[in-house]
């Protein structure tokens, strides 16, 4: 049991994945579009519904002990795994840059005297080397990394709390606002996006059910804080602006650390996964070396300016991934198995596709019953349970 991951490693691991500035950032876009009194509904029913989801997927890695991308062989065969894993580096590339770039931004808001591509540079630089050093070795460090940082948003947060100004309206005149689902589909994207990742650190569980439980409820009660901050932001008139409202609670260098350490927990993560999907792809590849070489491509990409892209790269993210663990889901749990048929892979990813084009249909119209997200998860699971019925 000596290489397993107990109950705590895990909770640390999943606390820290929720914080980031990515997550904060949510929270200002809900917090402001939406009238402070409608948004905790719709908000924590898509962080519960999106932390069942996540504890699903993460046990049968658990239970398996298989990495995220190759539970997909049990729904979509060998080519299918491949073909998911190759859309996770891709997206998990893209995604550490988005966070790189976010970091790097907000730093820049506390007025230090660095450049946004240094930044990006020395974020990616630090990260690289975790993933060298590797998460079990480094398993001390990163409790304390996460004992530090959960103490110092402690701070931020009631800080901001003490200065915001709540019975007021936060939504302004030129703003349409955001419909119960559209806050929904806002607050379930993010755990969704994590569907692909949970795995690769649930199936070194030591104890399976109870540590991917512990891992779901840390990711989803850090999630709902992150989003809370960025709507307290909001309320005490930043500009919307993460870093004014780190500056007007009079937090300078504490701020820097939180800004830094939240980026770099989160990438570590990411990155350290992207890794282990390439070994899914090519099982020469030293995931290392592979976590390494995304670190370093994502800085590039950020710097080139994907951050413009931060919202409908979210949701698009989504409505590859949702509808891809709907269709895990049902097959595990129903005990239905990919490898025995050809013709089982092709028609589960037959559901996956019609789930994406769905929400691809769907997700063009303002607001929607269920969202797309929800509603994209629903008609692939179906899907994929009417040919178990057949088969039955």
């Amino acid at each position: 049991m000596e290489n397993k991951t107990g109950l705590f490693s895990n909770a640390v691991i999943w606390f820290g994945v929720a914080i980031s500035v990515s997550e904060i950032q949510a929270g200002v876009q809900i917090g402001a579009m939406s009238p402070i009194k409608s948004l905790w509904l719709p908000l924590v029913l898509g962080h519960l519904l999106g932390g069942i989801l996540l504890f699903l997927v993460g046990l049968i890695g658990a239970r398996i002990r298989q990495n995220a991308m190759n539970t997909t062989k049990l729904a979509f065969g060998n080519y299918g795994s491949k073909f998911f894993a190759t859309l996770n580096v891709m997206q998990l590339v893209a995604w550490v840059a988005v966070l790189y770039a976010q970091g790097a931004l907000a730093l820049k808001g506390l007025n230090l005297p660095i450049s946004f591509s240094m930044t990006c540079i020395i974020l990616a630089s630090i990260v690289a080397v975790w993933v060298y050093i590797g998460l079990k070795r480094s398993s001390k460090i990163t409790s304390a990394v996460m004992i530090i940082l959960t103490l110092l948003l402690t701070i931020l947060t009631v800080k901001l709390f003490t200065m915001g100004s709540y019975n007021t309206a936060i939504l302004t005149d030129n703003m349409q606002a955001l419909s119960f689902w559209n806050i929904f589909e806002i607050s379930i994207a993010m755990p969704v996006s994590w569907l692909p990742v949970i795995s690769d650190y649930t199936k070194d569980a030591e104890k399976p059910v109870k540590a991917t439980l512990v891992s779901a409820v840390a990711y989803t009660i850090a999630s709902l804080w992150m989003y809370f901050i960025g709507i307290e932001v909001v309320g005490i008139g930043a500009n919307n602006d993460v870093a004014q409202a780190i500056l007007l609670a009079g937090l300078g260098v504490t701020g820097i650390i939180i800004l830094v350490l939240s980026t770099i927990t989160t990438n570590f993560l990411a990155t350290n996964s992207a890794g282990e999907s390439a070994k899914t792809i090519v099982n020469s590849v030293d995931p290392k070396v592979a976590g390494i070489v995304v670190s370093a491509l994502s800085a590039v990409i950020a710097i080139s300016g994907i951050m413009d892209h931060f919202i409908s790269f979210l949701y698009l993210i989504t409505s590859v991934f949702g509808p891809m663990a709907a269709v895990l889901i049902v097959s595990y749990y129903s005990k239905s198995d990919a490898d025995d048929n050809v013709w089982t892979w092709r028609w589960n990813i037959f559901a996956w596709f019609i789930g994406f084009i769905v929400y691809q249909l769907v997700s063009t119209y303002n607001s929607i019953f269920l969202g797309p997200t929800l509603l994209s998860f629903i008609v692939s699971a179906v899907l994929a349970y009417v040919r178990i019925i057949l088969k039955k």
